[in-house]
């Protein structure tokens, strides 16, 4: 066996997957938490999003958000979801990758995009920031989808519902792409296919869940990014 060109072939690849985490590794992550005051007390889930801007060579690519939306169980079969979308005349599914940075910008602070990984501390999620929020009458059928406004829970779900409030944090981008946990950084959270197992059907479900809701669109996408970015 020829060695003379082992070290040439390992530095090419080693500045060959330097080069694709670069390119992939993400800006920033943030936690996004949904709280949700009940007669029983305060419900509340998270899930940690990642935002990876363009760092292509062709430069014909855009930012991009990969995670779940946050699954609330509010006790007794209600729930509420905050998708990965939000509403600007249509379903916008772009505006998540700035929820953070414009959060924090709400809170008085100015972080640019590239220092957002850096930030510290929470910042609350208001307004049009917010997500837009789903329950579903039975989480098995994607077409009991109905909107929840933010001011509105009490009317869909009774008495002593109210949004508490919905926060996001920046946490750090850890030893992507072995972020598995622990001291390696937290992992972009997973699970909401569990929870809406028809997120997983090639019949358009998801889709039937955004229609049933009355949530408006305009030019056709694929609907499970609503709830899911991989």
């Amino acid at each position: 066996m020829n060695f003379k060109w082992l070290g040439p072939v390992a530095l090419l690849a080693a500045l060959f997957i330097g080069d694709q985490i670069r390119i992939n590794r993400p800006g920033h992550k943030y936690r996004l938490t949904i709280g949700v005051e009940t007669p029983g007390g305060l419900k509340a889930a998270s899930g940690v999003l990642s935002v990876h801007p363009d760092r292509g060579y062709s430069r014909r690519g855009h930012t991009a958000t990969k995670g779940d939306a946050v699954f609330v169980d509010l006790g007794g079969g209600k729930n509420l979801v905050a998708l990965l979308a939000h509403v600007d005349k249509t379903v916008d599914l772009d505006d998540i990758n700035y929820v953070a940075l414009r959060a924090y910008k709400a809170a008085g602070r100015n972080p640019t995009f590239n220092e957002m990984s850096g930030m510290t501390g929470v910042a609350a999620v208001t307004g049009a920031l917010i997500p837009v929020l789903l329950t579903f009458a039975d989480a098995g059928d994607p077409a009991t989808a109905r909107k929840v406004a933010p001011d509105g829970l009490e009317a869909v779900f009774g008495n002593g519902f109210r949004l508490h409030g919905v926060t996001a944090e920046v946490v750090p981008n850890g030893l992507w792409p072995l972020d598995f946990g622990g001291p390696l950084g937290e992992p972009v959270t997973r699970g909401i296919e569990a929870k809406l197992k028809w997120l997983n059907a090639a019949d358009g479900s998801a889709a039937t869940a955004i229609k049933a809701a009355g949530l408006p669109t305009g030019e056709p996408f694929d609907a499970r990014e609503a709830f899911t970015r991989k």
